[in-house]
């Protein structure tokens, strides 16, 4: 037989076998009769739940987001609307012996029905005269001066069952613990504080040791406390909620009031700090602390280092912010450094939302103002686990 014909002979028997005739892939460089794994997925990137959130919202969303407005407990049902508007959250006005469990009712239909972050759901949870919820599952509180004296792990389970009795009922936001220090003596004549024995001591060092203790026993049951009234009302005589003009005239930038703050604002606790209404002249004469760049920005932000929520006490039926539009009072705290608005007055919603679109529209620099106030208060709502993945 010829050597051709005897080559294709063999070629054909030796084809009979699997891979014996496999031919190499273009390109790849395998050599036949070999396979080629596929090489791994690569790990899928977890979305961050503050870009998502900021992706579902359009510019109004957003700007609903800095806004906390008070409804009142004896009619819940107005926050029904403003969650379904998107607030960024409602707080419970007035004083109620509503038991825990029928709360929680209200709050986890309103988680529900928020169509985007679920709203902070606040309260004044201090005790003594300020204690908003004092039903069936709530204890009652003895005030905070007195809380202030009591042994450190006595007020520590106080704190405990405080946190645990607010988390039951869907409370995620509590306006305390109280900051302000109210030199002895001076209490009676210091109208918002010391008059009702809200001040935690004296001294700093004892107001920096108690409010920390309520702020971990709030925070380990997922309650964010609130540092409140920077720089202090500890000095004050007059009450921002009922006068005008409130002025105090001793406090400065390193006092040991102002350095309360500062110790606790970096707390593991993950505080807010909410700014007072009154004007601090030794510190910033020209506007009350709520709107002054140098109270909220320079002092707080820059020389404390607080880059967390900065809340406003009441900028919406409060005597002290009257003088002021109040879109204009919207604006201005947001320019001086500020995050979320607290307003009693429900009706001021539109219209302050409704003011700070309108001025971000027309100044770039106001509007990356904005930008960062959204960002810091939906990074609250991540940490909170307020939005969706986190």
């Amino acid at each position: 037989m010829p050597s051709s014909r005897l080559g294709a002979v063999v070629g054909s028997l030796l084809c009979l076998l699997p891979v014996a005739c496999a031919a190499p892939t273009a390109g790849t460089g395998t050599a036949p009769g070999t396979t080629s794994a596929t090489p791994p997925a690569a790990p899928s990137t977890p979305t961050d739940p503050v870009e998502a959130a900021l992706a579902d919202l359009d510019r109004r969303e957003q700007v609903a987001q800095l806004v906390v407005v008070g409804v009142a407990l004896t009619d819940l049902s107005p926050a029904d609307d403003f969650v379904a508007e998107g607030v960024g959250g409602v707080f419970l006005q007035g004083r109620s012996s509503i038991p825990a469990d029928e709360l929680a009712a209200e709050t986890a239909r309103w988680a529900e029905a928020a169509p985007g972050p679920r709203p902070w759901v606040g309260v004044d949870q201090e005790g003594g005269a300020v204690q908003t919820l004092s039903g069936p599952g709530f204890a009652d509180l003895p005030t905070t001066a007195r809380q202030g004296r009591m042994p450190a792990g006595e007020l520590a389970a106080l704190a405990d069952d405080m946190g645990a009795s607010l988390s039951s009922a869907g409370i995620n936001l509590n306006l305390a613990p109280v900051v302000d220090v109210v030199p002895e003596g001076t209490e009676d004549g210091n109208a918002p504080i010391g008059a009702y024995g809200r001040q935690y001591g004296s001294t700093a060092e004892a107001v920096t040791a108690a409010a920390g203790t309520v702020a971990d026993g709030l925070a380990g049951h997922g309650v964010t406390p609130t540092f409140k009234h920077f720089p202090g009302l500890g000095r004050v005589q007059e009450n921002p909620d009922e006068s005008r003009d409130v002025t105090d005239g001793v406090t400065t930038r390193d006092d040991e009031q102002v350095a309360a703050f500062g110790t606790l604002a970096g707390s593991d606790a993950e505080p807010f700090v909410m700014m007072s209404s009154a004007t601090y002249t030794r510190i910033d004469p020209s506007a009350p602390a709520a709107f002054s760049p140098v109270v909220v920005t320079d002092l707080l932000r820059e020389q404390l280092g607080f880059d967390g929520v900065v809340i406003s006490d009441d900028i919406g039926a409060a005597q002290a912010v009257q003088d002021l539009p109040a879109e204009e009072r919207a604006v201005r705290f947001l320019e001086a450094g500020g995050t979320l608005m607290l307003t009693m007055d429900a009706d001021l919603v539109t219209e302050m939302i409704d003011a700070i679109l309108a001025r971000a529209e027309s100044d770039p620099d106001f509007s990356a103002t904005v930008d960062a106030a959204v960002r810091t208060a939906l990074t609250a709502k991540a940490d909170a686990g307020l939005l969706s993945g986190s």
